[in-house]
C-alpha cells in the first residue's frame, strides 16, 4: 500500500494561483475539502484540488485577469500572517524598556 502525499496550504495556493488566505477561506466555507492531520495541520488531497481547479474557471490568477494586488492587500496579508511575531516583538521591546528603566 503506497502512502498518498498530502498537499499543504502553500502547495494548494500555488496550484490555484491564489493567496494562502484564499485557500483557508475556501476550506473554511467547505468549497475545498481539507483534512487536519494530528488535529493541527491542514492538508489537502491532490486529486480533489485538481478536480476543483478543473471545475472553477473563475479562479484565474489576478495577474492573468489584468488586476494587480494593491499595497493595501499586501499590507493586510503581511499582518494577517505575521501578527504573532509583531505582537511578540512589541512585547519584548516593552519588557526590555521596563527592565532598562529599573521598574
Amino acid at each position: 500500500m503506497t502512502e498518498e502525499k498530502m498537499l499543504t496550504v502553500r502547495d494548494v495556493a500555488t496550484m490555484l494561483g491564489v493567496s494562502e488566505k484564499d485557500v483557508l477561506d475556501l476550506t473554511e466555507n467547505g468549497t475545498i475539502p481539507g483534512y487536519k492531520v494530528g488535529g493541527v495541520y491542514l492538508r489537502f488531497k491532490k486529486e480533489q484540488v485538481e478536480q476543483y481547479k478543473k471545475n472553477q474557471s473563475h479562479l484565474a490568477p489576478k495577474a492573468a485577469k489584468g488586476e494587480s494586488e494593491g499595497l493595501g492587500s499586501r499590507i493586510h496579508d503581511f499582518f494577517y500572517f505575521n501578527d504573532f511575531y509583531i505582537f511578540a516583538l512589541i512585547l519584548i521591546v516593552l519588557l526590555g524598556y521596563l527592565v532598562y528603566r529599573g521598574l
